[in-house]
């Protein structure tokens, strides 16, 4: 059985304090503790950016927002129930007004989100797990986070 492929939309959120917003999965081997930007699959017959403020307003509750210029493009293998995914993952930015904006937690349950962190970028440099793009740090130099 060969690796399927996935389109998604993730989204590098900096709050006014520069601050990177980061969600924690507890996910079991192998793909196993990490840290990622919010985000997900795209949808049949949504846009890339569409489908990126679908998956904010699910992981946060947030529906005020604006998604800004893409940062790049990436791949990974996710582990899925079903099995190794490849992920074409677009980063697009978000820029918020506020500092460490609060998060509404009601939907972490069925995303399986652990917790959640805003971080400066030495901060996410030093986490010991996986952070998820590991390109993460390049697209913060990108924003001047």
């Amino acid at each position: 059985m060969g690796t399927t492929t996935r389109a998604a939309a993730r989204l590098v959120v900096v709050d006014a304090d520069g601050r990177v917003l980061l969600l924690r999965y507890d996910d079991p081997p192998p793909m196993g503790v990490h840290w990622a930007t919010p985000g997900g699959g795209i949808e049949p017959g949504e846009t890339e950016r569409e489908a990126a403020l679908r998956e904010l307003g699910e992981e946060t509750g947030w529906t005020d927002l604006e998604v800004g210029e893409e940062l790049g493009r990436t791949q990974r293998v996710v582990e899925r129930r079903a099995g190794p995914v490849l992920q074409d993952e677009v980063h697009l930015a978000v820029r918020l007004p506020d500092a460490q904006r609060p998060l509404d937690e009601s939907g972490h349950a069925v995303d399986e989100i652990a917790g959640w962190a805003w971080l400066t970028r030495a901060e996410v440099a030093a986490l010991d797990v996986p952070v998820w793009p590991r390109e993460l740090p390049d697209l913060l130099d990108l924003l001047g986070a």
